[in-house]
C-alpha cells in the first residue's frame, strides 16, 4: 500500500491510502500552518505509510495538533505513534472523548474542546463542532476550517472504492448507495438516526462549506450546504424509520 497526497484546498492536503482488503480509502487531512494540524491518525498498522505521506508535505516532528471525530482505530489508532514522532503534539477531541476514552489510551493527555471552540493554528482557524452520534459514537465531533471553508467530515458521505481525490460532481448519490448496501452487510447499524441527527446536519449545512473532506471516498468541492441538506434527506429516508418498514 502507498499513500497519495493531494492538495484539495489551500494548505489542506489529503493523504489517501486504499486498503485492498477492506475495499475503501483511508484518508487523513493535514492543514499546513504555523501549528500543523492533522485530522485522523489512521490505523496503527498503517502508520509508516501515513507518515511517509505527511513527510512529503511537512517535517512530521512539527505536527502540533492531532484531531479526530470519535474513538475508533481508523480515527485515532496511531495516536501514540504520532505523539512519539511529534514531541510537542497534542490530541484534540471532544470533552466526552477525552475523559471517557482518550486520556486512558494516549501517552500524553488530550486537549478537550468545547462545542464551538476555535483552534487558531496560524492563518487557519479550526472550529470544533460537537456532533454526538453524527456520524456515530457518543463522543463524535467535527472540525471546520473557517478561512477557506473546508469541513472535515469524518465518516459522513462514506463511499467505498478507490475514487478520484476530489470531485465537483455528485457525492450524495455515492453515499446513498453505500448506506443502502451497508444495511445488509455485517457492518450494518453503524449510523444511528436520533432526535439530534437532522438538526446536527442542518447546523453543518449552515456553515456553507466550499470543500467537504471525506475520510472514506472522494472529497467534494462545490455547494457543501446543498450536499449536506441532500444527505440529511437521504439519511432520514433510509435510516429514520422503523427497521421493519425499510
Amino acid at each position: 500500500m502507498q499513500s497519495k497526497v493531494t492538495e484539495i484546498a489551500p494548505d489542506v492536503f489529503r493523504i489517501s491510502t486504499f486498503h485492498p482488503e477492506y475495499g475503501i480509502q483511508l484518508n487523513q487531512f493535514l492543514v499546513r500552518d504555523d501549528e500543523p494540524f492533522i485530522m485522523h491518525t489512521g490505523f496503527k498498522k498503517m502508520f509508516p505509510i501515513t507518515l511517509e505521506g505527511i513527510s512529503s508535505v511537512i517535517d512530521p516532528s512539527r505536527l502540533r495538533w492531532i484531531g479526530f471525530s470519535h474513538f475508533e482505530s481508523d480515527e485515532c489508532g496511531a495516536l501514540n505513534e504520532w505523539l512519539k514522532v511529534a514531541p510537542h503534539a497534542e490530541a484534540v477531541c471532544s470533552f466526552v472523548g477525552t475523559v471517557v476514552m482518550v486520556n486512558d489510551f494516549a501517552d500524553r493527555p488530550a486537549h478537550a474542546l468545547s462545542d464551538g471552540e476555535v483552534l487558531e493554528i496560524g492563518r487557519h482557524r479550526l472550529r470544533f463542532l460537537s456532533t454526538p452520534h453524527v456520524p456515530h459514537c457518543w463522543d463524535a465531533g467535527l472540525f471546520f476550517e473557517e478561512e477557506d471553508r473546508t469541513l472535515l467530515c469524518s465518516d459522513l458521505f462514506f463511499h467505498p472504492g478507490d475514487p478520484e481525490p476530489l470531485t465537483e460532481s455528485d457525492v450524495v448519490g455515492r453515499a446513498r448507495a453505500a448506506i443502502i448496501e451497508n444495511l445488509s452487510s455485517p457492518m450494518a447499524k453503524d449510523m444511528p438516526y436520533t432526535s439530534y441527527t437532522d438538526n446536527t446536519l442542518r447546523r453543518l449545512a449552515a456553515l456553507e462549506p466550499r470543500t467537504l473532506a471525506l475520510m472514506h471516498g472522494t472529497s467534494f468541492r462545490g455547494d457543501g450546504r446543498e450536499a449536506i441538506l441532500e444527505l440529511a434527506t437521504v439519511i432520514k429516508e433510509i435510516l429514520g424509520k422503523p427497521e421493519e418498514s425499510r
